[in-house]
């Protein structure tokens, strides 16, 4: 994983390489970094920095769906570019065992009357996960966990 401490080095590394993806990508984390900043009123934290990159992503996946559906392949492909020059900055995610048994977890330590909300099981499970792992992953988690 890197840093948004990085994303100056990667960004200048792209322009000596003249590299358009990478400098249009990095560009609209930065702009969104910034803004996030300005919106918080305070510097970011790692965690911030994690949520607003897999918001980024999160984004692209949908525009992929969207481009896909609608025959443009090339538009697809390049958001799928963007994606994978994202995912270098975000964590290594948790194994599926380690986000199982940290959901688990979270989950047994709610009251018995909320074990089985799933929306209280999902907040309990992210607070414990939030970073670790992608909230897709730990959705499915929490769904077979209630539903048993």
């Amino acid at each position: 994983m890197k840093s948004f401490k990085e994303i100056d080095a990667v960004f200048t590394e792209a322009l000596k390489k003249k590299d358009s993806l990478t400098i249009d990508t990095l560009r609209m984390l930065k702009a969104g970094l910034k803004n996030k900043s300005i919106e918080l009123k305070r510097e970011l934290t790692e965690e911030d920095f994690v949520s607003i990159v897999r918001n980024e992503i999160k984004k692209r996946n949908e525009s992929v769906v969207a481009f896909e559906q609608g025959g443009r392949r090339e538009l697809a492909d390049k958001e799928k570019a963007e994606i994978e020059i994202l995912q270098d900055f975000l964590p290594d995610e948790a194994p599926v065992e380690e986000v199982r048994a940290l959901a688990e977890a979270a989950i047994q330590n709610l009251p018995e009357e909320d074990r089985k909300n799933f929306g209280k099981a999902m907040s309990a499970a992210m607070k414990e996960l939030k970073g670790k792992a992608d909230g897709n992953t730990v959705s499915g988690i929490v769904k077979e966990i209630i539903e048993r």
